[in-house]
């Protein structure tokens, strides 16, 4: 599953809470037929199901997972003697137990079931989707769904085959994991029954079935056909995804050494879903945000974005759905290496994106989340079904790439493309475990990986390597210490009894800045020494920026770190120079000192790092009486870059020029509060009302943000009343967007109440976040969660999603009054799933006002010698 590319999303596809305790070890799964019958009218569906299993122990009973759903008959089948079955559902465990009187033998058995469903508006299970002219039936079953749409062996290691059907209103068509195998009329008159073909073994979570007019286009790539598609008008935007889809899928073909193993792929924007998409096997489903691209009016950026999910979705094919964890305690390595994986295939086809300096960035991102007493390790042990949808989280997703792209460092890249194509083949359309995919690696590297992973997967937190360097007799000794790093300075100063394997893969650099080959060794003691030939004015202890540790370093002259260094070390040094900030062992003057020594650095990563902590700064840690002194700095800073590029895209400009421009103006137009940025914004946003076509897709985003900042009602309502007349995903959610970054409290308000109308879908409440996350808007929407809390869970289907990120949006406070209030609030609405989110949020809290108390004074006294 990939998160929506906003952090909060991945919190958004989580479901409604509920003990999903284990199914006792009584029989096993082998093929599954199931026939859906949706009813649009009454919003229900009819199914008939025959499962073939193994009994494995003489019984009277068989469990299944099961929830919403009405049983009319089940017949139990074994030995040639039928029985019929007593039904005893417990809805608090989600399961059904069948009884028969005479005990089943051990060996070959059907169970045979007639049943009803909802087709339900909580987008789980099989559910409702819209569009103003009519509804769809659609799935979702990650993580514990399928029961939802049938009684089923609901755990990814009870894969099996499937034979699917749909008996569907004429006109309509069917989408599964498979081919169609046939189409026939009936049973009624108005119904036609479509039949896919046998699906190889898998998950039930995989399963996908997907009803209503959808209209494709078609392409084909390495003898796979492909589809892509949509609700009917939208299906040319489906053209993009397609051409992205045919080098994905070329390259993965060739990297895993295993062609495309399900026969076709299907890929379909649906107008109602949680998740940013879902890799259902063969038929990965999207949002149509995350799929849809109309060449006119899409940015860069949107393009960028849409072949990152789709390089996800489809990574997971082989490593998710071919091999399948064996329990969701190691779902990180199904998302972690399908976020990793991402990059690979983007490289090749547009090295122009530069993704390996956005791989950088994510490791910062991820080392900032695990940086706190209250994270996880990777890989922790769940039973309920809140414990297993915590799980999808950015420890799941953007740690685990991060220490899987330190570890492609260290073996090199053939080498571990080697091992996970052993791991693959080993556990081809099986199911396998974190000790299964070390193995692989360590026999084919020839490394100690089964030493080295769990230290980074087993335990939490972020490791601190100090480096000190001497020279000595032609050589450089290098001496590293380890500890645990925290932001919070106590935490940080205290012992730590936590010990990883590290890959510490060096660079050494001369007086003259010149560079030697990288070196990597192995960190597994709290302190080692190195020896290297030659002798290094500075030891770099990040080479190429893939380490996930943070590090201290002799830097030498800071002023010329972005020429000595590579773009993707800079990327590095720049987060990890923040996060010593946050520790307290550096200051922020020392943050912004390294910030005016790299000026003249052009690189969109780089700046977009920067800009984050700059807005930080900005709303945290500078007082009003500083704030000109602050926001004249920011204009020096990103002032000259705007003079460079201009407001208005050059014929030819490098895509480096096109994705800064929109950075900077937001920088200057709601940082700086630069009067011209924010007059051409204001221009620009008018002319986009005016004609969708007429301002550059790479800027229109930015240009809406800013207005909207300093706008009254009059745009507001404009933006408004363009929703429904939107064209295009994308146009669709500039406007809706804009709606959050208001800064008048009644505007706000407004936003907030419009969520919960039924004009906003269900998996959009995440603006709540958004208002929530506003330094304009975050008490008041505060006190709008609590006093709208029933409607919120009301809308969201008491959505653990919906509750976490309304508790972990509270963690962008910075007040000892909210926090304790946030914490008397959620002591009285706890919701199983939440609890690590809430202390996170209360931990940021914490840390805030300590960073306030221990910076604001040094902000004052920098700017005080440093802006004239």
């Amino acid at each position: 599953m990939k998160r929506n590319l906003a952090l909060l999303a991945c919190v958004f596809v989580l479901t409604c809470i509920g003990f999903a305790q284990r199914l006792p070890e009584t029989a096993v799964p082998s093929h599954y037929k199931l026939s859906f019958a949706p009813d649009f009218n009454t919003d229900t569906f009819k199914g008939e199901e025959v499962i073939d299993l193994n009994v494995l122990k003489p019984t009277h009973a068989i469990t299944l997972n099961a929830a919403e759903i009405n049983f009319e008959s089940v017949t139990i089948t074994s030995h040639g003697q039928s029985q019929k079955a007593k039904v005893t559902s417990d809805e608090k465990s989600e399961m059904a137990t069948f009884t028969v009187d005479k005990e089943l033998p051990a060996g070959a058995a059907t169970v045979a079931i007639s049943y009803t469903g909802k087709l339900n508006g909580q987008l789980r299970g099989l559910y409702l989707s819209k569009t103003a002219k009519r509804k769809y039936a659609v799935t979702q079953f990650e993580a514990t769904d399928a029961r939802r749409a049938f009684p089923s062996f609901d755990e990814p290691a009870y894969k099996a085959t499937y034979d699917i059907s749909a008996i569907i209103d004429k006109g309509d068509t069917a989408i599964s994991n498979s081919k169609i195998a046939g189409d026939t009329p009936g049973p009624a008159a108005d119904k036609h029954t479509v039949r896919f073909e046998t699906t190889p073994k898998m998950s039930t979570y995989l399963v996908a079935l997907l009803v209503g007019d959808w209209k494709c286009v078609e392409g084909e790539e390495d003898g796979i056909p492909l589809r892509v598609c949509s609700v009917p008008g939208k299906e040319q935007m489906g053209q993009y995804a397609l051409e992205a889809t045919k080098h994905i899928l070329h390259y993965y073909d060739q990297y895993y050494g295993i062609k495309y193993p399900f026969g076709k792929l299907d890929q379909i924007a649906v107008p109602d879903f949680q998740a940013g998409a879902m890799e259902n096997t063969g038929a990965i489903t999207y949002r149509e945000t995350a799929l849809l691209i109309d060449p006119k009016t899409s940015s860069e950026q949107s393009r960028q974005r849409v072949a990152s999910v789709i390089a996800h979705e489809m990574a997971h094919q082989w490593f998710g759905d071919l091999v399948t964890a064996k329990w969701w305690n190691d779902i990180w390595l199904n998302e972690g290496f399908a976020t990793w994986m991402t990059q690979k295939p983007l490289k090749a086809w547009h090295p122009d994106w530069k993704m390996n300096l956005e791989e950088v960035q994510n490791s910062n991102t991820s080392m900032n989340i695990d940086s706190v007493l209250n994270t996880r390790p990777i890989r922790q042990a769940v039973e309920s079904k809140g414990d297993i949808n915590s799980l999808f989280d950015g420890i799941a997703y953007g740690k685990t790439a991060a220490v899987l792209l330190m570890l492609e460092r260290y073996l090199g890249e053939d080498t571990f493309r080697s091992g996970v194509n052993s791991y693959l083949k080993a556990h081809a359309y099986g199911n396998a475990t974190a000790e299964d995919f070390w193995g692989a690696m360590t026999a084919a590297s020839k490394k100690p990986v089964d030493k080295m992973m769990p230290t980074f997967v087993t335990q939490p937190g972020v490791p601190f390597v100090d480096i000190k360097s001497q020279c000595a007799n032609g050589k450089t000794q290098i001496t590293a210490s380890q500890r645990r790093f925290f932001v919070d300075p106590e935490l940080f100063s205290k012992p730590s009894e936590q010990l990883w394997q590290i890959p510490l893969c060096t660079e050494s650099i001369g007086k003259d800045g010149k560079r030697s080959a990288s070196n990597c060794e192995l960190l597994t003691r709290k302190t080692q020494t190195f020896t290297q030939d030659g002798c290094a004015a500075t030891v770099f202890p990040n080479a190429g920026g893939t380490g996930y540790y943070r590090y201290a370093f002799d830097k030498g002259n800071m002023s010329n770190l972005d020429k000595v260094l590579e773009p993707s070390e800079i990327v590095s040094v720049v987060g990890n120079e923040w996060a010593l900030v946050r520790s307290g062992r550096h200051s922020v003057g020392d943050y912004l000192a390294m910030l005016d020594s790299i000026k003249g650095v052009r690189l969109v990563t780089v700046l977009d790092e920067v800009s984050q902590r700059i807005s930080y700064i900005n709303r945290y840690l500078v007082t009003e009486q500083d704030r000109p002194k602050f926001q004249k700095w920011v204009q020096g800073y990103f002032g000259p870059m705007l003079a460079e590029i201009g407001f208005l895209p050059k014929p030819n400009e490098t895509e480096e020029a096109m994705q800064l421009r929109p950075l900077v103006i937001r920088m200057l137009g709601n940082v700086a509060e630069n009067p011209e940025v924010i007059a051409k914004s204001k221009e620009m946003t008018q002319a986009y009302l005016s004609n969708p076509t007429s301002v550059s897709p790479n800027d229109v985003g930015a240009f809406l943000n800013v207005a909207a900042a300093h706008g009254d009602r009059t745009l507001y309502e404009q933006l408004k009343s363009k929703l429904a007349g939107a064209k295009t995903p994308s146009e669709y959610y500039n406007y809706f967007y804009a709606l959050a970054d208001f800064r008048d409290p009644a505007l706000l308000t407004d936003t907030l109440n419009f969520a919960l109308t039924p004009a906003v879908r269900n998996q959009d409440l995440h603006i709540i976040s958004a208002v929530l996350a506003s330094r304009y808007g975050n008490q008041q929407a505060w006190n709008w969660v609590k006093e709208n809390w029933g409607h919120i869970m009301q809308k969201s289907g008491e959505s653990i999603g919906a509750a976490g990120a309304a508790f972990g949006g509270t963690g962008s406070f910075c007040d000892a009054s909210v926090r304790e209030d946030v914490k008397q609030f959620y002591q009285a609405h706890k919701m199983q799933g939440t609890e690590r989110g809430f202390r996170r949020s209360q931990e940021g809290i914490s840390n805030c006002i300590e960073m306030k108390q221990r910076e604001e004074p040094k902000v004052a006294e920098w700017l005080q010698h440093n802006v004239q």
